[in-house]
């Protein structure tokens, strides 16, 4: 006759029941009952009544009081609760923060460096990277059908989120119709760190195809530091010399650091 396997302390192996609440057993004729209680043969494991009760006082926080209630690392902490479910995300929100300084440091940061985080896989940073591009989505998204120079605030908070954590140097361009309005934004080059080939007649060959009256000129500084270059002078006056003939205004070349930006036009270098 076949035996059944032994119970295991009546530990629920199945991790789809981690997180369940547990529901007391009722004593069975072979448990020995000591003052009320029934003598168990191991505590429940501590991390059980961790995950679930801490898990589901940030969420009570957040819901009742917003993200001002919690801290950076407990909305990140709240989040990774998401993607790795059956682990303690503290140490692991702490440690991404701790190694990229900020939320927008640890959503701008490629995939490879944020997979140097113990307990970030790639499936975990390909998912941050995700949460990153929906909110520079959203960012554009306001962008769409206005005058962007009345939205001067808004180009700068999309350009700072999509560039600013960029590790290499990035040169992009907004090309803007008659009204200002935003046609098309596109990255033209991507250089090194401290470097990117910029080519006069190459932005001014694409402003002439999308039919734009006006570009932006955007280039970021991975090493934080926006202030312009010679260099970014140089090229910038250029562009302008190449596109005026042409009819294309170059309302002006912003670039974007960790910690601000530098606008040429602001700064009258052009």
């Amino acid at each position: 006759m076949s035996r059944q396997p032994p119970e295991k302390d009546g530990l629920d192996t199945d991790e789809r029941g981690f997180f369940a609440e547990q529901r007391p057993k009722a004593v069975s004729s072979g448990q020995k009952a000591l003052g009320g209680g029934v003598v168990k043969a191991r505590q429940s494991q501590p991390d059980e009544a961790h995950y679930h009760g801490h898990r589901e006082r940030l969420r009570t926080r957040y819901r009742d009081q917003g993200d001002a209630a919690l801290a950076d690392y407990e909305l990140l902490e709240l989040l990774l609760f998401r993607l790795i479910p059956r682990r303690d995300t503290k140490p692991i929100a702490k440690a991404l923060l701790d190694r990229f300084g900020t939320l927008a440091g640890v959503f701008g940061a490629p995939p490879s460096l944020l997979m140097e985080v113990k307990g970030v896989g790639e499936a975990v940073a390909t998912d941050l990277k995700l949460i990153a591009s929906v909110g520079q989505r959203m960012l554009k998204s306001e962008l769409r059908g206005k005058q962007v120079l009345s939205s001067w605030s808004s180009v700068i908070d999309y350009c700072h989120a999509a560039m600013a954590h960029e590790p290499r140097e990035q040169f992009r361009i907004l090309f803007l119709d008659k009204r200002n309005a935003l046609i098309a934004d596109e990255v033209q080059q991507t250089g090194t760190v401290d470097h990117t080939p910029v080519y006069p007649r190459e932005v001014v060959k694409r402003a002439l195809e999308l039919s734009a009256t006006a570009i932006i000129l955007v280039h970021n500084h991975p090493s934080g530091d926006p202030t312009p270059s010679r260099a970014d002078i140089e090229m910038t006056k250029t562009i302008i010399d190449t596109a005026k003939p042409l009819g294309i205004t170059v309302h002006d070349h912003i670039i974007i650091g960790r910690d601000g930006h530098a606008s040429l036009k602001g700064l009258r270098l052009i």
